[in-house]
């Protein structure tokens, strides 16, 4: 978990959240350095991090209909899932690595924040009838050993009726030869084609590593074999290959932890 000094997330998205307010900033651009050297730009992320209902990916649209109860949106940032579920009366807990987050998200309005990672995830917070992982956020697993772990915890906190919203990309969508040549990187090392390490950065601050799993559909499904949970739909790729997925619990399961 990244302390003050290292929260490059949250400083870019602290930054966003000023320039609305701030007719002479400049928005800040997302920067995104993976471990083979390639680095990624982009000035629209930090403005999807804000977004509404409206200029969601039609995925995610889709999906957040099969939200209910209570909720627990994971790696929830500056809080767009979290507000239009918390305006649709839903209790939710939104948690994020990031305090410079948590502080916008406050600011914006969502009143039940904590900051903690995935691997904290546990009975203590109560227990969930939807946990949302949107904004590629399955990710944040890491890698599909954690994984299976954590969905196993995830099905002893939620209700009978829980159920995972989640979206991925499916980063066998490309024919970018660096992004391929990084998938064929992986294989050798022992890893999946999309277990990332990257880091991200603003200005001089530089947040630590950290492992991101992005899985096709295929690979999702084979994840969560075994661990209580089954996909019950797949809401298709939109043009950056991001998909949603419907995770439901399999009646009667119990899985060990």
């Amino acid at each position: 978990m990244p302390n003050i000094e290292q929260d490059a997330y949250g400083k870019e998205i602290s930054a966003y959240w000023q320039s609305l307010n701030d007719p002479d900033a400049t928005p800040p651009f997302e920067i995104i350095e993976r471990d083979d050297g390639w680095i990624g730009a982009s000035v629209h992320t930090p403005k999807m991090y804000f977004s509404d209902y409206d200029s969601w990916p039609k995925p995610e649209q889709e999906a957040i209909q099969h939200a209910v109860g209570r909720v627990l949106d994971v790696g929830c940032g500056a809080g767009r899932v979290g507000l239009y579920l918390q305006e649709r009366g839903h209790q939710v807990v939104g948690i994020d690595t990031s305090p410079l987050a948590l502080e916008v998200c406050g600011q914006r309005g969502l009143t039940d924040l904590l900051l903690m990672s995935i691997t904290q995830i546990s009975s203590k917070l109560g227990r969930f009838d939807t946990i949302v992982m949107f904004g590629n956020n399955f990710g944040l697993f890491g890698n599909p050993k954690r994984a299976r772990y954590l969905l196993k915890r995830f099905y002893s906190m939620t209700s009978p009726q829980g159920r995972i919203l989640s979206t991925s990309r499916d980063i066998y969508e490309t024919s970018d030869p660096l992004h391929l040549a990084y998938h064929d990187r992986n294989r050798k090392r022992g890893r999946m084609p999309g277990q990332i390490r990257l880091r991200v950065r603003y200005q001089t601050i530089k947040s630590p590593w950290f492992d991101y799993l992005m899985v096709s559909p295929d690979e999702l499904a084979d994840i969560i074999k075994d661990t209580g949970w089954q996909v019950t739909r797949i809401y298709p790729q939109d043009e950056d290959s991001i998909y949603s997925a419907l995770i439901e619990k399999i009646s009667g399961y119990k899985p060990s932890i």
